[in-house]
């Protein structure tokens, strides 16, 4: 990559970072108000009613969830609403006529999804660590999985803003498959505590791997190997962001 597109790469992702900080209030200090209102809900209801780990309280267990779908989400919402508004008002345009690679679009609205996504949970993380004191059994897996997630989640906000073609779709997208597949991956709950066959179910989504693997940094312990949950999340990393690279390519729904 040239010095020259290089250049368009940090000034793409820097107007990227600016946008969704600029109204921080409702892209970061809304979401982490919601993570701690389902702090209070649910850990007041069922810390005395439900144990998932030895030693470990349900609240304890529910902080960590909660982080990394807050992270998710919102590095999904990240790409995927800014792709789909700059479609929409017709500014997308202003990008088309300039020689940057789809590589260079692919690294700066990743990029800044990470860096939304990573905000936010950092966010919620300093919110809800007043509720219980936190642990850091090995820390290097909360980074990892951490990372991994939101880049991936910001690859797959590219794909959907770029097949969608009004909010009404990017909605759909959002309510029924991120909203669910994050709800059903253990955030709130442990998988063991799941029918076999529901169990079984929860091991095809992958958010489960990000979410176990996320909570392992925290614990120690997960419901499956850290090393399982690492390939499974850095294969699909892989997958889509070279799905989402081919489609910024090919200007599929972008160019006439």
């Amino acid at each position: 990559m040239s010095a020259i597109k290089l250049q368009g790469a940090r000034t793409l992702f820097y107007k990227e970072v600016l946008r969704f900080w600029k109204v921080s209030f409702q892209t970061v200090a809304a979401p982490v108000l919601t993570a701690v209102l389902y702090l209070l809900i649910f850990g007041h209801v069922l810390e005395d009613h439900v144990k998932v780990y030895d030693a470990v309280g349900y609240t304890s267990f529910l902080i960590p969830g909660l982080v990394m779908m807050s992270v998710l989400q919102n590095s999904f919402a990240n790409s995927s609403s800014s792709l789909i508004q700059s479609k929409i008002t017709g500014n997308l345009v202003f990008l088309l006529v300039t020689p940057l690679s789809h590589w260079a679009w692919f690294m700066a609205y990743v990029g800044a999804s990470v860096v939304r996504g990573l905000a936010v949970g950092t966010g919620v993380f300093l919110v809800t660590v007043w509720f219980a004191p936190p642990s850091f059994a090995e820390p290097w897996w909360i980074l990892v999985f951490a990372a991994l997630g939101a880049g991936m989640l910001g690859a797959l906000g590219l794909i959907a803003g770029l097949w969608a073609e009004k909010f009404d779709q990017m909605a759909a997208f959002q309510n029924f498959i991120i909203m669910p597949m994050t709800f059903l991956s253990g955030v709130f709950y442990s998988i063991k505590s799941l029918p076999p066959f529901w169990q079984g179910i929860s091991h095809l989504n992958p958010f489960f791997y990000m979410i176990d693997g996320f909570r392992r940094g925290f614990f120690g312990i997960s419901d499956v190997s850290p090393w399982l949950s690492l390939a499974i999340v850095g294969t699909a990393f892989v997958v889509v962001s070279a799905i989402a690279l081919e489609l910024l390519r090919r200007g599929y729904k972008i160019r006439g």
